[in-house]
């Protein structure tokens, strides 16, 4: 367990921002939404997912449709250039029961240890980040303890519309229930933007508890009850301690470091692989992720072929096979996978031949190691 310092004590107020001395304060990845490797803006959004700003996905059921997208609007004079804007496309002014859009990032457990959950010496955290919307009114921010199934929800207040406001929300220790200390996915912190009455009906819930989904998200605002609704964040920190401290700014291959240890987005642009070819209709290769993963990821394969949008292998000959048939993954691990091109005419035969994999500039592999 990582040893913990003290930062910013106020002997008056007693806050305190304690930080974990072998990595960053903010247990957020990507706070400032500068990396946005599976692309910029993603339409027609109705059921969420990771679709934009890397480690943050948009959970939607059934409650609008909706553009994300990385966007250039900041606050003025605070060192950002990006934000996240959520706008609603398609609206719906009277969710059903169940219904929800929520603004989400995973955390895994094995970075959560120094919080020392589940015991009496439980560390406070402080969220904060930058919001601006047209909507005002009340939001609900959450953190879910998914290993023990509790939740502590807070409301802040949207005050002033089209104005850009730094909001600062305190959640107290929870003294029941360690994380989990490994890979999976121990803590959701999110903002919640629409819900419906199974999220409203109850006694929002202030203080950590069992989570009772009556309970999560009393009195947020419905962000979709609208075309014009819009809501852009960004400067997103949540750190151990009892007061917000300065947005902590990483540099950016760091950041993106730390956003592909969870997705990887391997553009093929003449990329070369050591490989062979079995026979005249087959041809394997193992190529390596820049980054350790998670977990053994899941692979997005563009189709074979030599065409925009496709991939195939190359004989150092410089041979394209006649037919391409298709390409496919046959192992995966942390930090390579295998890819089989089988069914092909025409380019290969024999073993050991050195290989290429070519695809149109752009084209990618997309791992995903997502929690």
């Amino acid at each position: 367990m990582s040893e913990l310092k003290v930062d910013k004590v106020s002997p008056r107020s007693g806050n305190y921002v304690a930080l974990n001395t072998v990595g960053s304060k903010n247990i957020i990845i990507n706070g400032d939404m500068s990396i946005a490797q599976r692309g910029t803006s993603s339409s027609g959004v109705t059921s969420g997912g990771y679709l934009t700003i890397d480690r943050f996905d948009t959970q939607v059921s059934s409650l609008g449709t909706w553009t994300i997208s990385q966007d250039t609007d900041v606050p003025t004079g605070q060192g950002f250039t990006t934000s996240v804007k959520i706008e609603c496309t398609t609206a719906d002014a009277t969710p059903s029961t169940n219904d929800f859009c929520i603004f989400n990032q995973i955390i895994e457990g094995q970075n959560l240890q120094y919080l020392k959950k589940g015991t009496s010496s439980a560390e406070s955290l402080t969220m904060s980040f930058w919001v601006k919307s047209n909507k005002t009114g009340t939001y609900i921010a959450e953190l879910w303890d998914n290993d023990n199934t509790r939740t502590i929800n807070k409301s802040y207040t949207i005050d002033s519309a089209d104005t850009w406001e730094k909001k600062i929300i305190t959640f107290e220790g929870d003294t029941t229930g360690a994380f989990d200390n490994d890979n999976g996915a121990s803590l959701y912190a999110r903002t919640w933007l629409a819900a419906g009455s199974a999220w409203t009906g109850g006694t929002l819930q202030t203080s950590w508890g069992t989570r009772t989904p009556s309970n999560l998200a009393v009195g947020q605002v419905n962000l979709a009850d609208s075309t014009s609704n819009y809501i852009n964040i960004t400067g997103f920190q949540l750190e151990a301690g009892t007061t917000a401290s300065d947005f902590e700014f990483l540099p950016y291959d760091v950041n993106l470091g730390r956003c592909m240890r969870y997705y990887e987005k391997l553009i093929m642009s003449n990329i070369a692989a050591v490989g062979y070819s079995n026979s005249t209709s087959n041809a394997i290769t193992v190529m390596t992720s820049s980054y350790i993963k998670r977990t053994s990821p899941s692979l997005t394969i563009p189709p074979a072929g030599n065409g925009a949008g496709q991939i195939s292998f190359l004989t150092n000959a410089g041979v394209y096979p006649s037919t391409f048939g298709s390409i496919v993954v046959f192992d995966t691990n942390i930090t390579s996978f295998s890819l089989n091109q089988t069914g092909m005419t025409g380019a290969y035969s024999g073993a050991g031949l050195g290989v290429a994999l070519y695809g149109a500039d752009g084209e990618s592999i997309g791992i995903d190691a997502e929690l």
